[in-house]
């Protein structure tokens, strides 16, 4: 019999490869992605944010972006049959009302990070629907565990640790990131792991930990397995595949851009951002005040009066194509893409390469 990866067991659910497609906002990670990251074994992510741009445009924010999630949900199942996941940001001012959505809808998982989800289990009376937070460090892992012990006598089903060089907005501060001095995710991870231990030891339960961020290839799952992690988070590599429903123009901007070219703003949301740098971008980091209008306040953090852009326009845009008025957000290795893939072919690479170095070396 060939030899597999680890399975990645979180509760109920075995996941092999032990992949998790990371949550991609704005329609980058809809229902054909991920439906086809789960039909391979893997576990696949739609991300909440934004899904509503392309719905019901006389319902008011909050509804739309609802009725568009429920919608995505239902139709990532009948694309699968396999468990799958939805990515919610904190930031989002109805943040509650969709982790509601996603109890209700008996997704997999609920996976939640650009901030702390305190709360996060008292949205989700279902109890067959994961907890997964988003952590960037030992401490935020210690401190999501205690407050859910406390007030909910319950612990997270499993942790994901993104590190610094993630795609999309990043868990450390904007002068870290800008001077290069953070910690690498392989010491991120010891403090995670030695973080969550005691909470292991004291309740007999296991918290799988999955890592992300700079995640590329099989060698790179094959290293982080090595260190102790249970799974892998990947977003980057799964953009330019062909079950990915951004437009082609995005796509061209993984496949075009070098390394000089991915560049970290400040976000609207209060935090970094990585980016494919484009004159949009250009025009963002000399400060130039954008002409919007919010229709939105989908953002908890956002006054329209001071930020100088919409980034939920600035990233609807940039799915449908329009990057003269919008970017790409990506991981700090998506210059590394060269070509567009199926995700069968993506993953069976990563799989092949994975089982070569863990049995080689």
């Amino acid at each position: 019999m060939e030899k597999k990866l680890p399975d990645l067991v979180i509760g109920d659910i075995v996941i092999n490869p032990p992949i998790i497609q990371g949550g991609m906002g704005v329609r980058v990670s809809t229902a054909t992605l991920a439906a086809a990251v789960s039909n391979e074994g893997a576990f696949g992510v739609i991300a909440s944010v934004g899904l509503g741009e392309e719905g019901r445009q006389d319902l008011k924010y909050e509804e739309r972006s609802r009725l568009a999630l429920k919608d995505m949900i239902r139709e990532t199942k009948q694309l699968t049959n396999r468990p799958f996941g939805v990515n919610i940001m904190c930031a989002l001012s109805n943040y509650d009302e969709l982790a509601k959505t996603c109890a209700e809808e008996e997704v997999a998982a609920i996976i939640s990070g650009a901030g702390l989800p305190l709360h996060l289990p008292s949205l989700s009376d279902n109890p067959e629907t994961k907890l997964i937070p988003i952590v960037s460090s030992g401490r935020a892992a210690e401190l999501i565990c205690k407050t859910w012990l406390r007030r909910y006598n319950r612990l997270p089903d499993a942790l994901v640790l993104e590190g610094p060089l993630a795609g999309g907005h990043i868990g450390f501060k904007f002068g870290e990131i800008l001077s290069s001095e953070y910690p690498s995710l392989d010491n991120l991870l010891v403090d995670v792991i030695l973080a969550v231990k005691e909470f292991e030891s004291s309740t007999n339960k296991k918290i799988p930990i999955i890592a992300g961020g700079g995640i590329f290839s099989g060698k790179d799952i094959a290293r982080i397995l090595k260190l102790g992690t249970n799974g892998v988070q990947m977003a980057t590599r799964f953009v330019c595949t062909y079950e990915c429903s951004v437009s082609q123009a995005y796509k061209d901007a993984y496949l075009k851009c070098t390394q000089d070219d991915i560049a970290v703003i400040m976000s609207p949301v209060g935090m970094p951002a990585r980016v494919i740098r484009n004159k949009f971008v250009e025009r963002i980091e000399a400060g130039e005040k954008m002409k919007f209008t919010c229709p939105y306040k989908c953002l908890k953090a956002c006054n329209p009066l001071i930020v100088n852009y919409c980034i939920a326009k600035a990233l609807v845009n940039a799915y449908r194509g329009n990057l003269n008025e919008g970017y790409a957000m990506c991981g700090a290795n998506a210059y590394r893409v060269k070509k567009i893939v199926s995700v069968k072919e993506l993953i069976n690479e990563l799989v092949n390469e994975a089982k070569n170095y863990l049995t080689n070396g």
